[in-house]
């Protein structure tokens, strides 16, 4: 079993080096990075799966950010190792940070990607809700982390300040 954990200063450049590998090359220039950049991720949510070896076998980070003024998430990236995929890896870090994201108080979570993935942990499509392009519109997703809190908000998600 994987111990989870709060990524710290000491796992930055082993995760950076997950990410490398997982992510084809390039990936900084996907839109998702243009809502990180200058922002520092979200510290408590952002995790790292090490087995008992201590070898990381999987990352995840968020980063706030705000659709029409309303505080969200922004979950990603989120990479395994390719030695550890199929192993639920993954879906122990998302499950874990959703669960803590809910008990720090925060009310939503979107993110890019496959909707047959994170359907599993309730992500559905944002039909109102634009991340900058050239983001594929079908795979804008989100999460209430309390109900009804994606209820009337739409617009295009910016960088929190």
């Amino acid at each position: 079993m994987d111990r989870l954990a709060r990524e710290t200063a000491e796992d930055w450049w082993e995760v950076e080096a997950l990410y490398d590998l997982a992510f084809a090359p390039g990936r900084e220039a996907l839109s998702s990075y243009r809502l990180r950049d200058g922002v520092p991720p979200v510290r408590e949510l952002c995790l790292t799966a090490r087995d008992q070896q201590g070898i990381l076998g999987g990352a995840i980070r968020y980063w706030p950010v705000l659709v029409s003024g309303a505080r969200a998430l922004l979950l990603g990236p989120v990479a395994v190792h390719p030695t550890r995929q199929g192993e639920g890896v993954g879906a122990a870090l998302i499950r874990e940070s959703l669960a803590e994201a809910g008990r720090l108080g925060w009310a939503r979570v979107l993110l890019v990607g496959d909707a047959p993935y994170y359907g599993r942990f309730g992500f559905r499509r944002l039909e109102d809700v634009e991340m900058p392009p050239p983001t594929n519109p079908e795979r804008v997703l989100g999460l209430a982390l309390r109900p009804g809190a994606w209820d009337g908000v739409s617009g295009a998600v910016k960088p929190a300040a």
